[in-house]
């Protein structure tokens, strides 16, 4: 089935919505217009349609330092799981609608978690859960002789790991059929996808799409047309991957300099030893993930890293529905 050219996106026609946000770097879309983004703070902060906040920030069972959620998801329960990365140890958090949070997953196979990237809720009341690297710090896995990072499921209460030896795992979403996980490698530079089968088990790795010189896949999201919308953290730059594979850039706000600079360092395997701790940009704060709202979900939202709102645009592309869609209870 063809899919339709995607034009451009213009970084003039950037608008943005929420203010005050904590490092908003995972951005999730609700019916309602609503968005939930992860808040730095220690929990996460709702956006509503008419441009009202509300922020719940962890408490309870938390870590003495607070959390520090990366990724966030929502559960069919209307509960909202945090992917705790701290410097040094991570695991998944549990928190309900008014804050009140505990432990979910700490450990696997009596292993404790590392800090941990992201957390997916699928239709099926599965959660995948991905850990980027098992070194510490995580910076010294900014390397493309690295690869173990692992992707965890939990089902019924159960949590295994079901694939390792990826190149930095990032984010990792069941797509619209239910048949896959498509998983970004942000220092592999790489697309993947597993198939799934009955059991959560996951076949062989399939590579989707390879990234070359100023992209580093972070955030994925589908849209009704097959196709995955992907973030690159250092360029910020929005690529669309279609189901042959084809890349295409929509939206680049990098400094080139910069940008030959990182790629200097990854080629000689020194990005780990000297990672930026400011992405130069026109516009955008280092763009992390993306979401596809509003009441048609054809409007676009990119979470960042950097930035303290989130940047948005109208499409002409229709987002595919998540599972989570309908499934958050605070309004």
């Amino acid at each position: 089935m063809p899919t339709h050219e995607i034009p451009r996106l213009e970084l003039d026609d950037a608008r943005f919505v929420g203010q005050g946000l904590a490092r908003p770097e995972c951005v999730l879309a609700f019916s309602g217009n609503r968005l939930l983004v992860s808040d730095w703070r220690g929990g996460v902060t709702l956006i509503r349609g008419n441009g009202s906040q509300k922020t719940i920030i962890a408490r309870g069972e938390v870590p003495p330092g607070g959390l520090r959620p990366n990724g966030i998801a929502v559960n069919r329960r209307g509960e909202i799981l945090l992917a705790h990365l701290d410097d040094q140890v991570g695991g998944v958090w549990l928190m309900n609608p008014d804050g009140l949070a505990r432990p979910w997953l700490l450990e696997v196979d009596s292993v404790p978690l590392p800090p941990t990237n992201f957390v997916y809720c699928d239709d099926r009341d599965r959660t995948w859960i991905t850990v980027s690297t098992r070194h510490i710090p995580r910076t010294v896995a900014r390397s493309k002789h690295i690869a173990d990072g692992y992707i965890v499921v939990v089902v019924d209460g159960h949590a295994k790991i079901v694939a390792d030896g990826i190149g930095f795992t990032n984010e990792a979403k069941v797509d619209p059929s239910g048949q896959w996980l498509y998983v970004n490698e942000t220092f592999g530079r790489r697309l993947i996808r597993f198939p799934i089968d009955s059991r959560a088990e996951l076949g062989r790795a399939e590579i989707v799409a390879e990234f070359g010189p100023g992209v580093f896949p972070d955030g994925l999201e589908f849209d009704a047309d097959g196709n995955i919308w992907i973030t690159s953290v250092f360029s910020n730059r929005l690529l669309r991957v279609d189901r042959r594979g084809h890349v295409e850039t929509l939206l680049d706000d990098s400094v080139h300099e910069f940008v030959d600079v990182i790629e200097q360092q990854f080629s000689s395997d020194s990005l780990k030893d000297r990672p930026p701790e400011k992405i130069p940009s026109r516009v955008l704060r280092n763009i992390s993930s993306a979401a596809f709202g509003g009441s048609k979900r054809q409007r676009i939202f990119l979470g960042c890293l950097q930035g303290d709102s989130i940047s948005y645009w109208d499409v002409d592309t229709v987002g595919a529905q998540p599972p989570y869609w309908d499934w958050l209870n605070i309004i």
